[in-house]
């Protein structure tokens, strides 16, 4: 009897990087593929990206609605408790004899604690990260708790679950999963892309991606503003700025948005690019600015500089082409100088991508293939 692995998606970035790992367990005679569609994807706000999931020729089991119209933490906390209770019904009509799940949000922080509940056991990738300036970092530990097999991106992320008492035979080194993307996709020509977005490339360009920082009160809207004061001075360079996600404090960050590119003809902005846009993009830019985890996991792979601002992601391993940089006018300023340096630009070519040069989708697959399913559920915890 093929095993029921049961995928669970809730924002358009991290579908982005489980399509491959979908795509494997579609493939295999051994496992039958459930894909739960929840969070961004089903929200018109956001594009209604769950659209992409199908069109990459995907079937969703079902639709989890949680997503509440409010950014504020009450909101927050009551789309989690919808979703509680979206899942425990999904799971009691797929009954999966697995959960897959990605990385550290709320929407999946809900998910892993039906499946907990239903004695339903769980994989769990990109786990053992740090994000020191966001709740994902606390979201993303209770999930390795709560889950029964482990993928992680980097050898001291293995170490740091383990360290949560984790056994090191349910944790696997399996590298990065963006880079998979990055290595199947065919990414578009710069008048491919010009097309798609329906937006010039100038003679400079950046990528803009900056989120919510969730655990510092009142600050978001600040550091944007600050930001935006840095590209205000920006004249000749085009700018392509993604959305930020569904977190708390993330309409402000919208409505900044929309008035800066409002008054500025050189700059553009996305609710959605999609993977194939968005890769193509860092592909045709000279840099990506904000505050993102692909500007960490994946960008480096392309050899291009990433602006990361702020302490949201404070404690991820880090290639030598990242330029960290308080989220201040002058110092956003300042590291876009370094990034358009020729000493930088030298730099750039011999980076290497601590994540890896891919396969991590095909390792997990395989993985999920083998590994004996029937006493996951006990766990023993593991002291070093």
């Amino acid at each position: 009897m093929n095993r029921k692995i049961c995928v669970v998606t809730g924002t358009r970035a991290e579908y982005g990087l489980l399509r491959w790992v979908m795509e494997g367990i579609r493939q295999a005679p051994e496992l039958e593929l459930q894909v739960v569609a929840t969070g961004m994807h089903l929200s018109p706000e956001f594009g209604l990206t769950y659209r992409e999931i199908e069109k990459d020729g995907f079937s969703i089991n079902r639709k989890v609605e949680m997503l509440l119209s409010s950014d504020t933490a009450t909101g927050v906390a009551k789309s989690m408790g919808l979703g509680l209770i979206g899942f425990g019904d999904a799971l009691q009509d797929l009954q999966p004899d697995l959960m897959l799940v990605l990385g550290d949000r709320f929407e999946i922080f809900a998910a892993v604690a039906a499946a907990l509940m239903a004695r339903i056991p769980v994989a769990h990738l990109h786990g053992g990260e740090t994000t020191e300036g966001a709740f994902d970092e606390a979201i993303r530990h209770s999930i390795t708790k709560m889950s029964h097999l482990h993928f992680v991106a980097a050898e001291e992320y293995r170490q740091r679950v383990i360290q949560l008492g984790e056994h090191p035979d349910r944790v696997f080194l399996v590298g990065g999963l963006g880079i998979d993307n990055i290595k199947r996709l065919k990414l578009l020509d710069r008048e491919a892309l010009e097309d798609a977005l329906g937006f010039k490339l100038g003679k400079k360009n950046l990528l803009i991606t900056f989120h919510p920082v969730t655990l510092e009160h009142s600050t978001s809207a600040q550091q944007m503003a600050e930001l935006l004061a840095a590209l205000d001075r920006l004249d000749d360079t085009h700018l392509i700025f993604t959305m930020p996600n569904a977190d708390t404090d993330g309409r402000a960050l919208f409505s900044l948005i929309e008035t800066f590119v409002a008054t500025h003809p050189n700059a553009r902005a996305y609710v959605s690019l999609g993977q194939l846009r968005y890769l193509s993009c860092i592909q045709h830019v000279d840099g990506v600015v904000g505050n993102s985890s692909s500007g960490i996991l994946e960008v480096p792979s392309f050899h291009k500089g990433t602006i990361n601002i702020g302490d949201r992601q404070r404690g991820r391993i880090k290639a030598k082409s990242i330029i960290d940089c308080q989220p201040e006018k002058e110092a956003i300023s300042n590291a876009i100088r370094k990034l358009y340096s020729s000493e930088f630009i030298e730099l750039l070519k011999q980076v290497r991508n601590p994540y890896g040069t891919g396969g991590a989708s095909d390792t997990i697959v395989n993985n999920i293939i083998k590994f004996p399913l029937n006493m996951t559920l006990k766990k023993s915890f593991y002291n070093l």
